[in-house]
Order: C-alpha cells, then structure tokens, then sequence
C-alpha cells in the first residue's frame, strides 16, 4: 500500500472510532426559574394557610400518594395515609393559635424536577416568632402539576431536653 493511501484509511476509521465513542447530544428543556419559584412559594403558602385553618387534605395536597415526610422529631411518614395521619395527630395535640410561615430560600430545577430550600418561622398567635429553621422539598411534575414527593424539616431551635451539654 502506498502512504497516499493508507493516510486517508487511516484517517477515515479515526474518526469513524470518535464519531462512534461520543454521547448523543441530550436535549436539557430549560425551566423558567423565577415561574417555578413562584409556583412553588404559592404551595408553601397554602400550606401554611391549610395548617392555620387545622385543614388536614388542604396541607395533604402538597403531596404525592407515595410522598416520604421526614418531619421534625418524628419517624419518616410514608405513603399520603401516614402524612395525614401525622398531620391529624398533630391539630389535635396543638392547642395554641401558633402558626407556621414558609419562604423559599433556593429553587434548582431540571427536566420535571425541583428541589427547594426553604425556611420556616414558627409564630405565636400575636404574631412573635418563636422558632425556626429550614427545609429541603424534593417535587416532580406529574400531569402539569408539581407535587412534593419528600421532604425533610430541621430546625435550628431543638428543644432544650433534647440538646446534651
């Protein structure tokens, strides 16, 4: 074989090899931020007015059926039952007029998928914060609605009985 053509052989399996070893280009929809945000704050909201009213399915319908809560000092409810039920058991052993305000600090989204971070302020009925802490929210997309499917709370004021010296 001359060198005129064991050049272009070589040159056309090279870059048959590199053409065949590459991913395929994926395309990554683009997700308006700001419009998730805004979508995701107003759940928060009514949330929070849904657990201010002692309104069980209203806090429910932040959830997926197969959602996963991990709430604050408690064990990890799983399936919406087991969140409503932990929410009922909650109304019912608060008495106080304290309510809860939700802010999103941070929204990462890709595809159907969000996570959020957020805040929570824990208020007396006068309005006084009395506690706080944080949140992270896992949601998917399912039928053009998004729907937490976990989520886990901190918060940054454990009870004292619970803290060791």
């Amino acid at each position: 074989m001359s060198i005129n053509f064991k050049m272009p052989v070589l040159l056309g399996i090279t870059a048959m090899f590199f053409t065949a070893c590459s991913t395929p280009a994926t395309e990554t929809k683009t997700v308006d931020l700001e419009k998730v945000k805004t979508e995701i704050q107003a759940m928060e909201d009514a949330y929070a007015a849904a657990e201010k009213s002692r309104d069980v399915n209203g806090v429910a319908a932040y959830y997926a059926d197969d959602a996963t809560s991990y709430p604050r000092e408690k064990a990890p409810q799983v399936g919406i039952a087991a969140i409503k039920e932990g929410i009922a058991k909650g109304f019912a052993g608060d008495s106080t007029k304290n309510y809860n305000v939700y802010k999103v600090v941070d929204i990462f989204a890709e595809g159907n998928m969000v996570v959020e971070i957020g805040s929570w302020n824990r208020m007396d009925s006068a309005g006084t914060n009395i506690g706080n802490g944080h949140y992270l929210s896992y949601f998917q997309n399912r039928n053009g609605k998004y729907v937490c499917v976990r989520d886990m709370s901190v918060t940054s004021n454990p009870p004292k009985a619970a803290m060791k010296p």
